[in-house]
């Protein structure tokens, strides 16, 4: 029998995850099911439970239920306590075991698909959310010259510069500047990498973010992916280079799939089957 896994979201059509854990499995000969599951809003620990019940392995979080996952979990990942937001669970007995691959699947896409070295580079990260969360402490752990995080909601930014602050004094030999500014605080600043961790390009919204944004030679990439955002516009229209989330996508579920089946499948394939799609 297969052992069973799944992506629980909403919405979930859109989602490719099926797709490339179907091909992670084939190339590792991995005997295994993957399907995309629609849970109502109110409705995500039932979902969780109706799968344990079920038999399955495991499963993926997308939006919006990453933290409600961590709060489901009754064993976490260090990652995914300094996160404070899951987007992979694995089921053993009564234990479920919170992870979070996000910010392990951008850093690796940065560094080892996109040649970004991380030394003495400026970075801010738009957004404060869960995606935004997720991948924060990972890109401190490459310690950039600087980081700032940005978001509409002021409070919501520094609130995550409390959170995980703690992280760069852990490291004496990191020298990293860590804040939080507002959009407005940032016309005049330059940055050689600029994240768009927010959900405006699911809705094609426009960020309010200056045009003297990035540094010559910038690149700037958005967690979205399988289309160009009005921000990779903006960006693009601004001399800066773009990548969308793709490489992301697959590189965090790599490590799922690591964490799952104990194997890690070979990304650059899958990523290259992916971008060749319509």
């Amino acid at each position: 029998m297969k052992d069973k896994y799944a992506v629980i979201g909403n919405p979930i059509n859109h989602s490719k995850s099926p797709l490339i854990h179907k091909m992670f499995a084939q190339q590792t000969g991995q005997d295994i099911s993957y399907e995309a599951i629609l849970s109502p809003l109110d409705g995500f620990a039932v979902t969780v439970e109706r799968l344990r019940w079920k038999g399955y392995k495991g499963c993926n979080v997308t939006v919006p239920f990453k933290f409600e996952a961590f709060l489901l979990a009754t064993n976490r990942s260090e990652r995914a306590e300094a996160s404070r937001v899951v987007n992979t669970l694995e089921f053993n007995g009564d234990e479920i075991f919170g992870d979070n691959t996000d910010g392990v699947g951008l850093v690796t896409d940065l560094k080892g698909n996109l040649n970004l070295k991380f030394s003495d580079k400026q970075v801010l990260l738009v957004g404060a959310g869960g995606a935004a969360l997720g991948v924060l402490s990972p890109l401190l752990m490459e310690t950039p010259r600087c980081l700032v995080i940005s978001n509409r909601t002021m409070t919501k930014a520094e609130e995550a510069v409390k959170i995980f602050h703690y992280r760069v004094g852990k490291h004496p030999s990191n020298s990293t500047e860590f804040v939080a500014k507002s959009f407005s605080e940032l016309t005049g600043e330059n940055f050689d990498l600029v994240i768009n961790a927010t959900s405006a390009g699911l809705t094609d919204s426009a960020l309010s973010l200056p045009t003297t944004l990035f540094a010559p030679g910038a690149l700037a990439y958005d967690m979205m992916y399988g289309r160009e955002t009005p921000f990779m516009k903006f960006a693009r229209e601004h001399g800066a280079q773009v990548a969308d989330g793709l490489g992301m996508l697959v590189e965090q579920a790599a490590e799922s799939f690591n964490i799952w089946r104990g194997v890690r499948p070979d990304t650059a394939p899958v990523i290259e089957a992916m971008r060749k799609r319509p």
